[in-house]
């Protein structure tokens, strides 16, 4: 695409545009005047390659073609992929010195590293979760932690997550992130992932993760705070996919004005 946009608009390409999130991040992109999408992407053998992104995403026409490959000049990069595609994105994105925000999960361990090298020479956004409400929850998370950590007798802490029968990884990337932020503050060393049998008392330096799987759910988090005699609970859910494609959005447009580094949706949302 060559037509001249405003400098106040972000010129967007959508990697994974025929997926589940990134249909809805074409539908709502194309509708947000800040925004400009010039490339929607998938992988080569896709078989809607060569269809309007617009049409596939059920909105209409747009004008942008379904594609395999980073063509075009753009502002930000959003990638909601697997995690091959987003491997390949952040070696296309680093050859085009296009800022990206990367919200695929469950990459391998080893990506972190590249992913630090990558943010030496692009900014990166790379949250687990786009929703303005779960980070406004991880927050919060992070705040009980530091309240609870010297609570004598101790805080007990689970987490419990909820989504559809298609998610394959588990327990949730954005329960691991509670727990890394809860772990930050409060020092637990060892991790539950659920519990059967008879694994004796509870430890008290472990977090538990239990991962539901069903139906449509598009997620729900519940963080517990055991105590004696009482329990904080922090729990925040999603009604439909929207509030991840928003806020991935919302990224976009924050990470296209950013110098190299590796920034959170705390970055993006000033919390």
């Amino acid at each position: 695409m060559t037509d001249d946009v405003s400098d106040n608009v972000t010129k967007v390409a959508i990697n994974g545009a025929a997926g589940r999130m990134g249909k809805r991040l074409v539908a709502l992109g194309s509708e947000d005047k800040e925004l400009q999408l010039v490339a929607a992407l998938e992988f080569a053998e896709h078989p809607d390659l060569g269809k309007d992104a617009g049409v596939v995403a059920g909105v209409g026409e747009i004008g942008v073609l379904l594609s395999s490959g980073l063509q075009f000049d753009v502002d930000a990069v959003i990638d909601f992929s697997a995690p091959a595609g987003a491997d390949g994105i952040l070696d296309s994105s680093l050859k085009q010195s296009a800022p990206l925000v990367l919200a695929t999960t469950g990459l391998a361990e080893d990506f972190g590293e590249k992913l630090k090298d990558a943010a030496e020479r692009i900014p990166i956004v790379f949250a687990p979760n786009m929703s303005l409400a779960v980070n406004l929850t991880m927050k919060l998370a992070s705040i009980a932690a530091e309240a609870l950590k010297d609570y004598s007798p101790g805080a007990d802490v689970e987490i419990l997550e909820r989504h559809h029968r298609f998610k394959e990884d588990s327990p949730s990337g954005t329960a691991l992130k509670f727990g890394e932020l809860i772990k930050a503050v409060m020092g637990q060393e060892k991790e539950a992932h659920g519990r059967s049998g008879r694994p004796g008392a509870r430890p008290r330096n472990e977090i538990g993760y239990h991962a539901i799987r069903t139906g449509d759910n598009p997620g729900e988090h519940t963080i517990v705070f055991g105590l004696m005699g009482e329990t904080v609970e922090l729990t925040v859910r999603a009604t439909n996919r929207d509030c991840y494609a928003l806020g991935a959005l919302q990224a976009a447009k924050f990470v296209a004005k950013q110098q190299p580094g590796l920034y959170s949706m705390f970055d993006v949302l000033g919390l």
